[in-house]
């Protein structure tokens, strides 16, 4: 059985780390964007006419 030793650098780290955060970001933004585009399209507001004549 052979061992491993798998060494991570610290500027790897961090960006590794960096990318998980923005993946995560990106994600919730891009769901929040969709729950508000389909909440606004069943919620839609009649426009009211008014006739000023």
């Amino acid at each position: 059985m052979k061992i491993f030793f798998i060494y991570i650098d610290p500027g790897n780290g961090s960006y590794l780390v960096q990318m998980i955060i923005a993946g995560v970001l990106a994600g919730l933004f891009y769901f929040k964007n969709l729950w508000w585009k389909i909440k606004s399209f069943f919620t839609k507001k009649k426009e009211e006419t008014t006739d000023n004549d």
